[in-house]
């Protein structure tokens, strides 16, 4: 494993456009756009070029709560308190088609790495898994006894992860639609999960300020970190599998060394709680939100050369982020100074990293306009929907008049 670069994690951009806390982040694939949700009814979409205009998405009717870009970058999907799913195009039009995907709060939405469909996670206490194309309800996973604050496709999109306020973490066959596992060693409620980029761990965040890190294959708690003083709200992997990231109550970002087991850098940055974290798909930058109402964009410079590496050698599906196979086991308590706290440093201009884009870019070309396709047909459909409605509506008044017209 190369040696970490010199330069430590740098505040490159910071956006202001919300009236009230952040809610969640997401990197478009090739971290073009970046998108958030708010407390405040809207959705943003930055874009990562300088000097461009973000676009406000208005319609939903309460807070946004989630916000998830297909695996394309066509497609934006968030969901609100208002208890509904919309699907955007984000672009300057900004069209959406919206559905009620639950009876109360829509906590979480994310999409397969297919693109073909996306699972959603509720204060009704369910999952729900959905097709991409018009919408369609495929199967509820109904065991959580609370609200269920997260769910997650795996990489390979066999399993699905949940986490709920009933303090439990459950792993799902997606096949089969059972719970293969409940992991019940959370003190707290369960804000936050997902899967490691292998598929082969999951980590997850709570209100007992903890992150736990367990092998899906053995369901073994492998890794436990009580870093923060406050609740932990979010957390991401860096694309290695060798990072990872949280956002804490506590006002600070925390950056994990998960193969030393050990804390590497506290950032300092958010005025009060930070509300969500992640990283862009390629790791060379990380974005936080925080009651605030801002959001932030960082440079990551950790890592970058061994990133490279690792991204243009394939690795066996198995396998964890390096040579070790495994994660090590871990259980860090509380630090007392350890690792470095950084408030904000001006970045160094870096070049991006360069993978070969030949056929990933022509598949990734058709399916976007797939996902635009399906899009506009559902929105055709609405307003073929509506007309159908209207033009019924319309014979039914001349048949009254008609009727009351007769002798």
């Amino acid at each position: 494993m190369a040696a970490p670069c010199a330069e430590d994690p740098s505040l490159e951009r910071h956006f202001k456009g919300h009236r009230d806390a952040v809610t969640c982040v997401d990197f478009s694939i090739k971290a073009k756009q970046l998108a958030s949700g708010s407390m405040d009814s809207c959705l943003m979409v930055w874009h990562m070029k300088p000097q461009s205009r973000a676009y406000r998405f208005t319609g939903h009717k309460d807070a946004v709560t989630c916000v998830n870009f297909s695996p394309s970058g066509h497609l934006l999907a968030s969901g609100s308190r208002d208890k509904t799913v919309r699907l955007w195009v984000p672009n300057v039009k900004g069209e959406s088609t919206s559905f009620r995907a639950h009876t109360a709060t829509v906590r979480s939405v994310h999409f397969c790495s297919d693109g073909q469909s996306f699972v959603t996670a509720s204060d009704d206490k369910t999952v729900k898994v959905w097709s991409t194309h018009r919408q369609k309800f495929l199967f509820s996973l109904s065991q959580h006894i609370n609200w269920v604050r997260c769910a997650k496709f795996s990489p390979d999109g066999r399993l699905i992860v949940s986490a709920s306020d009933d303090k439990t973490v459950k792993l799902w066959d997606k096949g089969s639609r059972e719970c293969v596992h409940s992991y019940c060693e959370h003190g707290g409620f369960v804000t936050y999960v997902d899967f490691h980029p292998s598929g082969t761990c999951i980590a997850a965040a709570g209100m007992d300020n903890t992150v736990k890190v367990w092998d899906v294959r053995t369901h073994r708690l492998l890794q436990h970190y009580q870093l923060h003083s406050a609740a932990v709200n979010a957390l991401s992997f860096h694309p290695s599998g060798s990072y990872l990231i949280t956002a804490s109550s506590d006002s600070t970002l925390k950056i994990l060394d998960l193969m030393e087991g050990r804390l590497l850098y506290t950032l300092h940055g958010h005025q009060g709680p930070a509300t969500t974290v992640t990283f862009s798909r390629t790791g060379e930058y990380f974005a936080s939100g925080g009651s605030d109402e801002q959001v932030m964009v960082w440079k990551s410079n950790f890592d970058v050369v061994d990133h490279g590496e690792v991204m243009k050698v394939p690795r066996p599906p198995a396998t964890l982020a390096s040579s070790a196979g495994n994660l090590p086991e871990v259980d860090f308590p509380v630090p007392s100074g350890r690792g470095r706290s950084v408030e904000s440093v001006q970045s160094q201009p870096q070049e991006p990293l360069s993978m070969p884009q030949t056929l990933t870019s022509t598949l990734e070309h058709i399916v976007g306009q797939l996902d635009v396709l399906t899009q506009t047909v559902s929105i055709l459909e609405q307003r073929l929907t509506l007309t159908e409605d209207k033009l019924k509506q319309c014979l039914e008044n001349q048949q009254l008049i008609m009727q009351r017209t007769t002798p």
